[in-house]
């Protein structure tokens, strides 16, 4: 009878171990887009494009010390968004993804106040899914489109009308 018992937590504890001493593969997915700003609005109007092969960075710092102690590259795809996967809960760090290089000759100036995009990458915060959402990032056309003028004074009507 003892040994049965004695079998019996050892299948109950054995499972509790491994687990315990595996360590965690249920990595973060942080997703966002880059996007090309044609009428140099400094935000996201109609007019946008996205723009496929943009490169980004995910670059964390220590909160205490501000050095950088992670760094991740990625590029978008066709749509224009990427997709970054990050191991590490990094609970201690404070994490942007930042614009790096817009492969659109046209549109390659970044956008002050969006050309980076604080994310959370921790699992203590209260965020049951491992999916990490970034603001879009913007580029600025190097030249006003036209069309620009009616797409922002629309924006603007709207914006009357809603106060």
């Amino acid at each position: 009878m003892a040994s049965r018992v004695a079998l019996l937590v050892f299948l109950c504890v054995l499972p509790a171990m491994v687990s315990a001493i595996r360590p965690a593969k249920n990595p973060f997915c942080l997703k966002g887009r880059v996007v090309c700003d044609p009428c140099r609005a400094g935000y996201e109007t109609s007019a946008i494009t996205h723009i496929a092969g943009a490169e980004v960075a995910l670059e964390c710092k220590d909160r205490i010390s501000n050095k950088v102690v992670y760094t991740k590259a990625g590029r978008t795809d066709p749509s224009g968004e990427y997709t970054m996967y990050v191991d590490e809960d990094r609970a201690d760090n404070v994490c942007d993804v930042k614009l790096v290089r817009s492969p659109q000759n046209s549109c390659n100036e970044a956008t002050p106040g969006r050309d980076q995009a604080r994310v959370i990458l921790t699992r203590y915060n209260g965020i049951a899914s491992n999916d990490r959402f970034a603001n879009a990032m913007l580029f600025m056309a190097n030249e006003v489109a036209s069309g620009c003028a009616e797409i922002l004074q629309k924006m603007h009507e709207l914006d009357d009308d809603e106060n």
